[in-house]
């Protein structure tokens, strides 16, 4: 992914197949497909990207491509980082399976 804004990674992401929505909730992440609660560590990951805003910490966010292990979708997880991170998206982040594969470049807030 090439892109340095959201609508551009999620849009990279899309060109490759990742066009499912998944997103954060209590106590996992959800599949907009299949809408099943998901443990994030369930998720197969593929890709992540680190986005950062120019100078404000809201604007840290990391894009996940990833496959749900119930239906196959793939699709696109957008969580939140660092100090300003809703905590659903801090503990998503956190409990996700990254292989060795995908850098991540992003510490759990």
């Amino acid at each position: 992914m090439a892109a340095d804004s959201l609508a551009g990674a999620l849009r990279d992401l899309a060109a490759d197949g990742f066009a499912g929505d998944l997103w954060p909730a209590d106590p996992g992440v959800v599949c907009g497909t299949c809408r099943s609660v998901l443990r994030p560590d369930d998720l197969l990951v593929h890709r992540l990207r680190r986005l950062e805003g120019a100078s404000d910490p809201d604007d840290l966010l990391v894009v996940v491509g990833a496959t749900c292990p119930g239906c196959g979708t793939d699709g696109a997880l957008v969580l939140g980082y660092g100090p300003g991170a809703d905590p659903d998206h801090a503990a998503a982040l956190a409990a996700l399976d990254l292989p060795e594969a995908v850098p991540s470049g992003v510490t759990p807030a």
